[in-house]
């Protein structure tokens, strides 16, 4: 009999060892962990796009984040993508110049994927002069001059924050990859032509960007300057989030309160009653 009960509970141990594995594997392919989201095998995401769909959508799989390519893989072979890719395709097969370049289309993604946000800044299009658009709104390449908005952000920023110093450049990477998400509505456009591409598709899929963060993440800042970025985010969920609200920083409305937002000291103020690391704002200054 002893014998009997000692095989019984070790069977037992066995099975319940076997059940908490399982559903271990269960929980973590439910609920991955962001270490294990930045490490997943696009060609395992690229075997899972319907075979028809994986040409049109090469760029996606090879340039995008990977946390953000499992989070919109759905969303990408929605008709209204398929739609727009053509179209992009059918912009280049007739020499269309488009910016920003291709590699640099999901630059947004990569610097900041989903478990890094902590800050929302919502641009229109991409810039359309040469060289100056590099994926991430408001921002531009080393070596190209600060346009105007961003030249007015700097100034706000400086005026909110006295410890910020203007940078010498347009550059507004080290803030992506501080968890700023500089985001464009439109992510194309075709070249000395504004607004070209929009209405083709990309207003829905940075609808589903900004959604996903809205549900699924918690004390996130978005900040929306302007009309446009107002109505992008007019269903973001201000129980869960802080949203700041003012006019563009363009040349044109800045004067009439972008300039006193102080929108940099209330995201961090609200990120450090929430837990959260604040923004470096001044991490600019490290790219001169």
């Amino acid at each position: 009999m002893p014998k009997r009960k000692i095989t019984s509970t070790f069977n037992n141990n066995k099975k319940q060892k076997a059940t908490t594995l399982t559903q271990s594997s269960l929980s973590s392919w439910v609920n991955p962990q962001p270490q294990t989201l930045s490490t997943i095998n696009s060609e395992t995401l690229f075997n899972k796009i319907r075979n028809e769909n994986k040409e049109l959508l090469s760029l996606e799989i090879k340039t995008m984040n990977s946390e953000w390519l499992k989070v919109l893989s759905g969303e990408m072979q929605k008709p209204y993508f398929i739609e727009l890719k053509k179209y992009l395709q059918n912009e280049k097969a007739n020499n269309k110049k488009i910016y920003p370049p291709e590699p640099e289309i999901y630059s947004w993604s990569r610097f900041t994927p989903p478990s890094s946000v902590k800050v929302v800044i919502i641009g229109q299009d991409p810039y359309h002069n040469v060289g100056q658009a590099h994926g991430l709104c408001f921002s531009v390449p080393h070596g190209v001059p600060p346009p105007p908005s961003l030249i007015n952000i700097y100034n706000s920023l400086k005026k909110d924050i006295p410890s910020f110093q203007i940078p010498k450049h347009g550059n507004l990477i080290n803030w992506a990859k501080a968890g700023v998400l500089l985001l464009n509505t439109s992510l194309t456009v075709r070249a000395h032509e504004a607004a070209s591409h929009s209405g083709k598709g990309w207003e829905k899929f940075t609808d589903a960007v900004i959604q996903y963060l809205n549900e699924k993440e918690n004390g996130l800042v978005f900040m929306l300057w302007g009309n446009h970025a107002i109505k992008k985010g007019k269903n973001i969920n201000e129980n869960k989030h802080l949203v700041l609200q003012t006019v563009h920083p363009s040349p044109l409305s800045a004067h009439r309160g972008f300039l006193v937002c102080c929108h940099w000291s209330k995201a961090n103020a609200y990120l450090k009653s929430h837990g959260k690391q604040e923004i470096e704002w001044n991490c600019l200054s490290a790219a001169d």
